[in-house]
């Protein structure tokens, strides 16, 4: 009997680095004491590499996007392109089981478009949307993407973002997309805070002309937002007099998905 032959040297280079790269990519997820991203030298230290082979295997994973580096700052954090995974992993377990419901009673309820959120700065990606029955509808697909700044579930992500966040997507610009969009600091600030005293935000016909919408947060474990779910439509339809109704609607709809996942809805900051 023969021993089976040994492993080719390249292709137990090739496996290490493989397993060194997905290293990262677990540092960078697990990770909670660096909030807005780790430095070359928190990758080498904690992963026990040197900043040479950080820097060869991280090259690849910022190529696909599976990690981003801050321009600014050189900070490296999770990439977009986890939500691909994350979203193929989502779809084998129970929590598209447990959203798909309640965004399906809540377009139901309001009689509008439902859109389910996810936030890449400056801008947001809708990941799953149900239509309404209305015979005018909204014209986004999955995929699509809008500014932060005047879209309802944007306001809801910047809302509970840090500082930092915040003024990334204002140095991105803030144009004016229809006559009521909000473009100056100010101004926005001011609407982020009413958003974390009322629980909900709304784009007030800010992002297209004629559509209101209506946004509310998902959260996770700690608190943090994880989605968004937005009712929106025609404005002759989603009117300014049913924004509190769609406002109670959605964030009944946001804390049932938020406990079903184990999440933490925070204490707000105070009244509306």
């Amino acid at each position: 009997m023969t021993d089976a032959p040994d492993t080719p040297p390249a292709r137990r280079n090739a496996s290490s680095s493989l397993r060194r790269a997905l290293g990262i990519l677990m540092y960078l997820a697990e990770d909670r004491g660096h909030p807005h991203g780790v430095t070359l030298t928190d990758l080498a230290d904690g992963l026990g590499m040197s900043k040479s082979t950080v820097l060869r295997l991280v090259a690849p994973l910022r190529d696909v996007r599976l990690v981003d580096q801050d321009p600014d700052s050189g900070r490296y954090r999770l990439g977009p392109q986890n939500a691909l995974l994350g979203q193929a992993y989502l779809e084998r377990r129970d929590t598209r089981q447990i959203t798909s419901p309640v965004l399906h009673r809540l377009s139901a309820d309001s009689g509008e478009t439902v859109h389910l959120v996810t936030f890449d700065p400056p801008e947001i990606v809708y990941i799953d949307k149900v239509e309404s029955n209305q015979p005018v509808r909204m014209h986004s697909r999955i995929g699509n993407r809008q500014p932060a700044y005047c879209t309802a579930t944007g306001k809801v992500f910047l809302a509970h973002s840090p500082d930092d966040v915040v003024e990334k997507v204002i140095a991105a610009g803030m144009p004016a997309r229809t006559p009521a969009t909000i473009t100056t600091p100010e101004r926005l600030r001011e609407e982020l805070a009413r958003i974390r005293r009322r629980g909900y935000a709304v784009d007030d016909v800010e992002n297209e002309q004629d559509i209101r919408c209506v946004a509310a947060p998902v959260h996770d474990h700690t608190g943090e937002v994880t989605t968004a779910v937005s009712v929106s439509g025609p404005a002759a339809r989603v009117t300014r007099d049913r924004v509190q109704e769609l406002g109670a609607l959605i964030v009944a709809a946001t804390g049932a998905i938020t406990e079903s996942l184990g999440g933490v809805v925070p204490e707000r900051e105070g009244p509306a």
